[in-house]
């Protein structure tokens, strides 16, 4: 469960640019030197936003492979929901009442 932690704390990163951006505009309002140093943390931001996005599963397969997976994973679930219903309808499990 460790290793699962990092991986969704990547998953949840905030790449949100806006912050980064109204600092940047306010630095230029104050004619501050700062500006520089705002900039580049937007292009390190930009970078990470980049190699996340590049990393993402999936990010390598064309739409019509990606509509081809989800259809085949639709499937899957329609088969299991019915052998699922028809599981419960053979009344071979007794099911406990919620109390």
């Amino acid at each position: 469960m460790a290793a699962a932690q990092p991986m969704q704390e990547k998953e949840t990163e905030d790449c949100s640019l806006l912050p980064l951006v109204h600092d940047i505009i306010k630095c230029m309002d104050k004619d501050s030197q700062d500006v520089h140093q705002e900039l580049a943390k937007l292009k390190t931001k930009i970078q990470e936003a980049r190699e996340l996005i590049s990393n993402m599963p999936g990010i390598d397969s064309s739409p019509v492979e990606q509509q081809q997976q989800l259809d085949t994973l639709r499937e899957q679930v329609r088969t299991k929901n019915q052998l699922l219903q028809k599981y419960k309808s053979l009344c071979m499990f007794e099911v406990p009442k919620a109390s």
